[in-house]
């Protein structure tokens, strides 16, 4: 189900304003809320497809200055995918989630990333994927996903890191964060952060109706 936005924009407020507004992506089944809980609980978690979407908030250190993170765990099942360009806006970081053993959906996946690279919302933004179930027999390892992703060339213009990992063992989930806490490009202005922010709730509200 969606979350109340209203109660979520009290619940984050105290916080102050998120600093950098980062998007996971990726298929279903990839493994995204269970890395989202990995990370923040540091616990392995059963879950069920994300109808909507999950958003957590981290304190982190970027350049020796505090921090707030914002991950928008979005559903990657293809009625929600017709969705995603509703959370482009002021995404600082695109975190693409791969279920590196699924070898039958590469295809598929791939698409999906290079359609979700065309938006204008997202030019320049940074790409981290997420070479996620290392810890499953016959993975794709970290080069390959590069080459069969070709991701020198559909990533030639902005900043990108393969960083494999195991949402379930949790190995590489850390470094995971650290490298799209390092190479996130949040907006410079606290108001104008704040601002969209909550243009990105208003603009996720019209799900409810659909």
């Amino acid at each position: 189900h969606l979350n109340d936005f209203n109660s979520l924009w009290n619940k984050l407020c105290p916080l102050g304003p998120p600093e950098a507004h980062v998007l996971l992506l990726g298929l279903d089944n990839a493994g995204k809320s269970t890395l989202l809980y990995k990370l923040k609980h540091n616990a392995s978690v059963s879950t069920v497809p994300t109808i909507g979407f999950n958003v957590e908030m981290f304190e982190a250190k970027k350049n020796r200055k505090n921090i707030s993170v914002t991950v928008w765990d979005v559903g990657g099942q293809n009625k929600m995918r017709e969705h995603w360009d509703a959370f482009h806006h002021s995404a600082a970081a695109v975190v693409w989630v791969l279920d590196s053993s699924d070898r039958e959906r590469l295809d598929e996946a791939r698409t999906e990333l290079e359609n979700t690279l065309r938006s204008e919302q997202l030019r320049g933004r940074p790409l981290i994927l997420l070479a996620n179930k290392q810890d499953v027999n016959g993975a794709l390892t970290g080069t390959e996903i590069k080459d069969c992703f070709n991701l020198r060339k559909i990533c030639s213009s902005r900043d990108w890191f393969v960083q494999p990992c195991s949402g379930s063992t949790g190995v590489g989930v850390d470094e995971a964060f650290r490298k799209v806490v390092q190479m996130a490009k949040p907006p410079s202005e606290s108001g104008a952060v704040k601002d969209n922010f909550r243009e990105t709730v208003q603009r996720v509200k019209t799900l409810r109706k659909h």
